[in-house]
């Protein structure tokens, strides 16, 4: 398989080295330094595409793809205000697109597990719940893709929770959790050289539940894009992770 890589930073050299070693071809490279090469032209060579980019440049990027004819598999998040907007356009195109606030597979069995507990929860309703997210200073969303998708998997199975609200905790302070009893609290932490930790805290006078998935590395994330991208080129249509995974249970 052909692949062109929109984004080549720290994910899109993890991408590429776990691509090859699965024995394909990438045949474009765009960083901000060539980004007079990122054309319809210039992708066609590929069979598909693999956006790691930044919110101010998701949207062309996928453009130029839609384009091209060519599949597209976006990572970038914090772009999800125009996600009907996108998908309408890749419907009416009929062209093909896969995106994830996540793609590693252990946050995608993570969501799932997420949403089971959360049902299970409404049995307890002296548990309070909350998520905390911590990422690397430089993530530029907040709070990130993957917590609000954790967060609306407890807010779609628990019925106590209607919204969900959001913290950025700097420096060590204590945040201002006084968000109302049917928001859910999101507290977002930024430390250096952290890939990502989420964990949804169930909390009684009693005692706590903590549930927990914390990334050693971005090989994960890479991995779960490259098999994004093989799923994909056998299939057509606008599609969210859930749709590659599709948990049974």
């Amino acid at each position: 398989m052909k692949i062109a890589l929109l984004g080549y930073g720290k994910m899109g050299k993890i991408i590429e080295k776990i691509a090859t070693d699965r024995k394909h071809e990438i045949v474009l490279k765009i960083d901000f330094d060539n980004l007079h090469e990122l054309t319809a032209e210039n992708l066609k060579q590929a069979d598909v595409a693999i956006e790691f980019t930044t919110p101010s440049s998701v949207i062309s990027n996928i453009n130029v793809c839609f384009d091209a004819g060519v599949p597209v598999v976006v990572g970038t998040t914090g772009w999800y205000d125009q996600l009907d907007e996108i998908k309408q356009q890749c419907e009416d195109g009929n062209h093909t697109l896969l995106y994830a606030t996540n793609f590693s597979v252990g946050v995608n069995i993570f969501f799932h597990v997420n949403k089971i507990l959360a049902k299970l929860m409404n049995n307890y309703p002296y548990y309070e719940v909350q998520v905390e997210e911590i990422h690397h200073t430089q993530k530029l969303d907040s709070p990130s893709g993957t917590a609000i998708t954790i967060a609306e998997g407890i807010i779609e199975n628990l019925d106590a929770k209607k919204n969900w609200a959001n913290v950025l905790v700097a420096d060590g302070k204590d945040s201002d959790d006084n968000v109302g009893n049917s928001a859910l609290l999101i507290e977002s932490y930024r430390m250096d050289s952290v890939p990502g930790t989420h964990t949804v805290i169930y909390d009684s006078e009693v005692d706590s539940i903590e549930f927990k998935h914390t990334a050693h590395n971005r090989n994960g994330f890479a991995l779960g894009a490259v098999l994004a991208a093989e799923w994909l080129n056998d299939n057509t249509g606008f599609h969210s992770i859930n749709d590659m995974f599709n948990f049974d249970i």
